[in-house]
């Protein structure tokens, strides 16, 4: 009985001297671990600026889109609302409109000029507009792999540390022959805290990249529909013309 309680006061000795925090944990870690540590930890913190950039730019979008189709549905004319934005529109539904009626005006410049319009017309807008919405969702779609590669991959990162920690684990009991806490703590303490980093690296990123990659759909799909819309208005007008 004697005997367990010396050995129960050494080992609470030893493990008053290990030091788990975080910053302990980092120092103390393997040089291996270290590396998977700073680079889970580097993935965690781009993919939260990737989260809030991409939040930010949606809400504007969302504004600046209702403002435009406000505008663009209130019966004014289409040449001043295009002599408004300019040949710079600053968002998506803007730079369709820009590029469609671009298209438009080139168009009614040649049949002014004695060429008569064709009916490809039609077929020049519908893929000018086409050609704008692919252009600018894939520039809104930047970033994305990042979040579904850090998604995807962080855990096994993560894991990697893990091994790596227990392994150190295995290698400490064989150098000081004991299985005493103070012996296992420290490279089972990095090896979990490996698989924690991970995690927390790749459970915001997965629920970012679904429900970023849901908005942005939506909003491709609010492209579509005015493009959609507003090729029905120009095709009225061609025949209005021809």
């Amino acid at each position: 009985m004697e005997t367990e309680a010396v050995n129960a006061l050494a080992l609470s000795g030893s493990t008053e001297a290990i030091d788990l925090s975080i910053w302990g944990l980092f120092w103390s870690a393997h040089w291996i671990v270290k590396w998977v540590i700073i680079i889970l930890a580097f993935a965690s913190v781009w993919c939260w600026t990737i989260i809030f950039a991409k939040t930010k730019k949606l809400r504007w979008l969302k504004k600046n889109g209702d403002r435009f189709e406000e505008s663009f549905w209130s019966g004014g004319s289409l040449d001043d609302l295009y002599d408004q934005i300019g040949q710079r529109p600053d968002h998506p539904m803007a730079a369709v409109f820009s590029a469609a009626m671009r298209e438009w005006r080139r168009s009614l410049s040649r049949r002014r000029a004695g060429s008569p319009m064709t009916g490809s017309v039609q077929e020049r807008i519908d893929r000018v507009m086409h050609v704008t919405v692919a252009r600018e969702m894939e520039r809104l779609e930047s970033y994305m792999t990042f979040l579904a590669s850090v998604g995807s991959t962080a855990p096994f990162i993560g894991l990697f540390g893990t091994v790596w920690g227990i392994m150190n684990s295995f290698q400490s009991i064989a150098a000081s022959k004991q299985t005493t806490l103070a012996v296992v703590a420290p490279g089972i303490a990095e090896a979990l805290f490996a698989t924690a980093l991970g995690l927390v690296a790749a459970i915001p990123a997965v629920i970012a990249y679904n429900k970023i990659s849901s908005d942005l759909n939506r909003y491709a799909g609010r492209l579509d529909a005015f493009s959609g819309e507003f090729s029905s208005i120009l095709s009225r007008q061609i025949e209005e013309t021809v």
